[in-house]
């Protein structure tokens, strides 16, 4: 598929480098999905057994069959398999490694949710961050740092909206600085864990390179 590259593969399932701004799945005013364009590469409809926010870019795991979706289902539900992301934050963390504990609303009623994290890098004003999830709320992640104080980058819904507008001039932080990077998941074909990552996109990358030098990820 164009522009969307393939990372791994068997007869179960893809793992697939989702772009930012692509939602995974159709709904109301949105023109194009992952779902949609998977159907039509496969000539049928995929199995979706996990998501990613349509602004954030990287790993996301589809299943082929109905006996693939269960399986990977369960491995994604049970915690069987490990998603780990990073993300550009304003200022510095800390402390720099820990995990945030806060409830989130969901619905309208308080759920716990936990997000580990820690510091690959920083400089005066921003942050690198690697992060795991101990729960799976909506928009866990982008809530959790925005409550802490270090909104992600580019995040048009909960970030710094006035450093986010001088980022676009200056910078040009057009996207979410949110990416899903590494994924870690038991694979029934192959028995053994399969370890996939994603590079970075390029605007992350360089936004990287340009704040924090090479820096080995």
């Amino acid at each position: 598929m164009k522009n969307i590259d393939i990372l791994y593969e068997d007869a179960d399932c893809v793992v697939l480098n989702k772009p930012a701004g692509l939602a995974v799945q159709g709904g109301d005013r949105i023109t194009t999905s992952l779902d949609d364009l998977l159907a039509q590469e496969w000539q049928q409809r995929p199995f979706l057994v996990h998501r990613l926010d349509k602004d954030t870019s990287g790993l996301i795991l589809v299943a082929k069959t109905k006996d693939a979706a269960r399986y990977y289902s369960s491995v994604i539900g049970g915690k069987k398999a490990e998603k780990i992301y990073v993300a550009l934050c304003n200022k510095r963390i800390e402390p720099l490694k820990g995990e945030i504990d806060d409830p989130l609303e969901i619905r309208g009623t308080e759920k716990r949710a936990l997000t580990f994290y820690k510091t690959l890098a920083y400089s005066e004003h921003f942050s690198l961050l690697e992060l795991r999830l101990g729960s799976g709320r909506m928009h866990q992640i982008r809530r959790h740092l925005a409550l802490v104080g270090n909104p992600i980058l580019g995040d048009d819904k909960y970030g710094d909206f006035a450093l986010n507008r001088f980022l676009k001039k200056e910078r040009a932080v057009k996207k979410l600085m949110l990416h899903a990077w590494k994924l870690h998941f038991p694979s029934r074909i192959a028995q053994k864990t399969i370890t996939v990552s994603a590079p970075l996109p390029e605007y992350f990358h360089a936004f990287v390179h340009e704040e924090f030098g090479d820096i080995i990820m």
